[in-house]
């Protein structure tokens, strides 16, 4: 199947006569024998130098990145590019990076037993590829120098390469990449390579470089699907039931067929993996959304869902008064607990969260006679081909992913059951079924989007903590109530007893706690969809654990920081101990705040956590006025991530963690009152403004570990950090997310 994207003018008017896809080219992926082109250097000989599934070097001296994970806006294609120029040496300048096609053999980073796994999420990228990277880079390094070597006539060892230019200074020689690249295509692959010590880096850690997708993005060249138009391609905007679980009964399809441009209107079932309803399906994208708007619809709603947030919330937190599943265990809390001492107990509430990605969930999809094809900000590769094949009836293999930049996730495109490409092929089956066979696009408008569900699950926790007469924390006793996602969603690698996506961040705390039970309540086949959201369960079990472990230090009679550091004694726990400690000299703990305006109260707020193998925290800093209203002034994070390949993309994502950690702090919420979603775009559902945007300070701490994440780990200690500010400030506890706009006593 063939088709020649072209940009859509209606939004890329100016990109005269620009082709390109943000791949630059397409590479097959694994069906057959144009994968092996991928892979094999012998196919490529005397024009490009390709000794590996991730380097390429043209005869023109181009360095050409194939990156396995998606670029979404987190830096990761500059980030796996810095890892093989830095070995190669490169031209910063003439290294570009093109997307990897689906290959879960060449192209893995995630196994669970016998499969392979192409996914991008967890943070995992620069974890996964520190090594795979570096070792490709340094292949093709080898392959050049050996080249150069045999032409000069003169030992590898005494041939540098500087930004792309090898060079042997005793005898005067010199060239650029390509003039070797024909040769050295022809030489065997090395095996194994040395690769650099750190203090031999150039770009590795370095600043002054800029990101490989920056000009275009800032150009307005980068391609997204709202940008892609195809030849015969329609544009599908849906109608789903104001419920979950709401069917079609009858559709009055007469007005909107009456729009001109509007070409069909078609119904399809959902399934267990995606949404039903009725979509439009015209020339644009514009024409589809009036189309949909004249629609008139009778839903069955019989069975739908009737879900009331207020009410969940409520058995969630009666559920948390009941013994779980044990997943965390030191000691004996019942028998800790009992005597003369204080008991504090206390419920942490967060909502439904919508993942709110700049741009809504689309994609493109094509069904053929035994085969599918897609294009999308694609982040979960092989799932997304495992459930599109199933829903199909074809092998994975027949499902085909183009790759192109995503406008943001924080979760969203990975969906477990691959909700909406499997809604888009259900509506391009029904659509095939009548007689239209051409690629349909998917678009969900921010309201459609806001209202599918895939949210970050609500979640009650309950803690109970004992203090002896002399004020020493004994015991800690949390449970967890939440929906599970990935049981809901069928997943059987997982272990129903102990949910890491539930749970972590509480049942591996780093404090030493002479007795510590940690429990989990999981709701299966909740009537609302959830799945992960950037930092996951750490969006929850940082906010309840450091918040109730701020508590104990201010009722025990302890500062803060000191509180923690006094139960952070393991060897293990010295990541925590330093990230706290820059932190805090940072930001001046040991030194009194400066006084606000009179009649306003200020205060400072601490939390750590580690995600993603990644250590964090914030220190924040707030202002509360006389009428209770309140800002964040300042936050100063400090981070261990490992080595830091990229130190401004590392500051860059701290402060966007900020932003988006912000956000679902002091504004987002997901409520549903007899089973209808109550928010519907920005104006019900805010986002943090820019004039809401405190100062944001990062301090990353210098490491010999192998670099982890850095996308996900910066948000999840932001709302403990500034509840805990809050009540420094004015004793006020904050048990709930979102905080209230204004506080009361």
């Amino acid at each position: 199947m063939s088709t020649t994207p072209v940009p859509d003018p209606s939004r890329r008017r100016f990109i005269q006569g620009s082709t390109a896809l943000l791949i630059g080219v397409y590479l097959a992926p694994k069906t057959g024998r144009a994968a092996q082109r991928v892979a094999q250097p012998a196919a490529a000989a005397q024009t490009e130098l390709a000794p590996n599934a991730f380097v390429r070097i043209s005869e023109s001296g181009d360095v050409t990145v194939i990156a396995k994970h998606l670029e979404m806006g987190q830096g990761v294609y500059t980030g796996l590019a810095t890892l093989a120029a830095e070995e190669l040496d490169a031209d910063w300048s003439r290294v570009r990076v093109v997307a990897a096609p689906a290959d879960r053999e060449l192209y893995s980073n995630l196994s669970l037993g016998a499969l392979k796994l192409q996914t991008t999420g967890g943070s995992s990228s620069m974890f996964n590829s520190w090594e795979q990277m570096r070792q490709a880079g340094a292949a093709a390094r080898a392959m050049l120098l050996a080249e150069a070597a045999q032409r000069w006539k003169v030992p590898a060892s005494e041939i540098t390469i500087e930004r792309g230019v090898l060079i042997h200074r005793s005898s005067g020689h010199r060239g650029g990449f390509g003039e070797f690249v024909a040769g050295a295509s022809r030489r065997p692959v090395p095996t194994s390579i040395a690769l650099k010590k750190r203090a031999d880096y150039r770009l590795i850690g370095k600043e002054g470089f800029a990101r490989t997708d920056i000009v275009e993005k800032t150009h307005g060249k980068a391609i997204y699907i709202q940008d892609l138009r195809l030849p015969g391609m329609l544009v599908a905007v849906v109608a789903h039931a104001p419920r979950f679980g709401g069917t079609v009964k009858h559709v009055d399809d007469r007005e909107a067929m009456k729009i001109p441009g509007v070409v069909a209107v078609v119904s399809y079932p959902g399934t267990k993996r995606s949404l039903g309803g009725v979509a439009v399906l015209a020339r644009n994208t514009w024409v589809a959304r009036k189309g949909r708007d004249a629609l008139k619809i009778d839903w069955d709603l019989d069975r739908a869902e009737r879900v009331d947030t207020v009410n969940l919330t409520e058995q969630y937190k009666k559920i948390a008064l009941t013994p779980g599943d044990i997943v965390a265990q030191v000691g004996d809390v019942t028998r800790a607990s009992s005597g003369d001492g204080t008991v504090i107990e206390a419920f942490y509430e967060l909502p439904y969260l919508a993942h709110a990605a700049m741009e809504p969930m689309n994609c493109i999809v094509q069904v053929g006679d035994g085969e599918c094809t897609v294009w999308n900000g694609e982040q979960w590769q092989t799932p997304d081909q495992l459930n599109l094949g199933e829903q199909l009836g074809i092998p994975p293999e027949k499902v085909t992913l183009n790759q192109l930049y995503a406008g943001g996730s924080f979760g969203r495109r990975a969906s477990p059951v691959s909700d909406y490409l499997c809604e888009a092929a259900s509506i391009a089956t029904a659509a095939k079924q009548r007689g239209i066979t051409g690629p349909v696009k998917m678009v969900w408008m921010r309201e459609d989007d806001m209202r599918a569900g895939g949210y970050r699950p609500l979640v009650v926790h309950w803690a109970r903590a004992y203090l002896d007469r002399e004020r020493r924390l004994q015991s800690m006793h949390h449970r967890i109530v939440a929906q599970d996602f990935l049981g809901s969603a069928g997943f059987s690698f997982f272990n129903p007893k102990k949910i890491q996506t539930m749970i972590q961040g509480l049942s591996d705390m780093p404090y030493t706690i002479p007795n510590l039970q940690v429990e989990q309540h999981p709701i299966f086949n909740g009537g609302v969809s959830v799945q992960w959201y950037r930092s996951v369960e750490h969006t929850h079990t940082a906010f309840a654990g450091e918040c109730f472990l701020d508590e104990l230090a201010i009722v025990s009679g302890t500062d803060p920081l000191k509180f923690r550091l006094d139960r952070l004694t393991t060897p293990e726990a010295a990541p925590y101990r330093t990230v706290l400690t820059t932190a805090a000299k940072a930001a001046g703990w040991d030194k009194p705040l400066a006084p606000g305006a009179p009649g306003e109260k200020r205060g400072r707020g601490i939390a750590v956590q580690s995600a993603f193998r990644t250590f964090v925290a914030h220190i924040a800093e707030v202002t509360v006025a006389t009428d209770g209203t309140f800002r964040v002034d300042r936050l100063v994070v400090a981070i261990d991530c490992g080595v830091a390949i990229n130190p401004s993309i590392i500051r860059a994502q701290m402060e966007g963690g900020a932003g988006f950690g912000l956000s679902y702090t002091l504004h987002g919420a997901i409520t549903l009152k007899d089973g209808q979603v109550q928010q519907s775009n920005f104006h019900d559902y805010p986002v943090l403004r820019i004039s809401e945007m405190p100062t944001v300070e990062v301090h990353i701490v210098e490491s010999d570990r192998p670099p982890t994440g850095v996308g996900e780990p910066g948000v999840c200690t932001v709302a403990p950090a500034v509840a805990n500010a809050i009540a420094a400030a004015t004793g006020i506890r904050l048990r709930s997310l979102p905080l209230p706009a204004r506080l009361t006593t």
